[in-house]
């Protein structure tokens, strides 16, 4: 049963400055690695994690570095949680995450649905 549905979209150049304004943005923002990816892929997974606060219908209190989007060895992403977000999604009984993303012309997109499969 899907629990819930979050979409979200960044213009790269915009995050991109955000990021060079404000140097401690990416720690907050970030996994030590997830940083080490390129600025589109950054915008990319932060659209993702928007996403997801989203899809938990924006619970207040959620660590970004709680979740990470992963690259899987066949290339799709995937989407990792542990403390403040695994917990609310426990409370949600959400057991599997479903992650999209993309970036192209200036824009990151994601897309994260939620999911109790049991």
């Amino acid at each position: 049963m899907i629990v819930g549905v979050g979409i979200d979209v960044v213009d790269v150049a915009r995050f991109a400055r955000s990021l060079e304004r404000t140097p401690n943005l990416a720690l907050r923002l970030f996994t030590d690695h997830e940083r080490e990816l390129p600025v589109r892929s950054l915008a990319a997974r932060f659209a993702a994690k928007e996403a997801l606060a989203k899809a938990l219908g924006a619970p207040g209190g959620l660590q970004w570095t709680d979740a990470e989007v992963r690259r899987a060895e066949n290339g799709r992403p995937t989407l990792h949680v542990k403390g403040t977000i695994a917990e609310a999604a426990g409370r949600l009984g959400i057991t599997t995450w479903h992650v999209s993303l993309s970036h192209d012309g200036g824009v990151a997109v994601a897309v994260v649905m939620a999911e109790n499969t049991r």
